[in-house]
């Protein structure tokens, strides 16, 4: 079974940069189209970015040009790079498997954009 073990996460002001991680075991990774999501308190869980095992990227509006998703299948992990971060973007994100989550979900890392 598959295990999710995101990182990365913290608390800053608006405009700032963060670089999240996520590790996974197993070797199926290499072949899942991966994404990153987020669910804000109060609010529906949302698929921010996704990368398919050829590098092939897509964005949910709210990030794009913000937000760069990349992996290495040699260490089995997938990256989020998030710059000009926005009050907005505060949640907990959690990477899985795109667009449907079918792995366990990990604990994902808080991210807090605020003044």
């Amino acid at each position: 079974q598959v295990q999710l073990v995101e990182s990365g996460g913290g608390l800053l002001q608006p405009g700032g940069s963060l670089r999240l991680s996520c590790a996974a075991s197993g070797s199926i990774f290499r072949l899942a189209v991966m994404g990153w999501y987020r669910q804000a308190p109060g609010k529906q869980r949302e698929l921010v970015a996704s990368i398919t095992r050829d590098g092939i990227t897509n964005y949910a509006d709210s990030v794009k040009g913000r937000f760069t998703i990349s992996r290495d299948n040699a260490k089995n992990t997938v990256y989020l790079q998030m710059n000009s971060l926005e009050p907005e973007d505060t949640a907990v994100y959690k990477c899985n498997v795109a667009p449907t989550p079918v792995w366990p979900w990990g604990q994902g890392t808080q991210v807090t954009v605020s003044s």
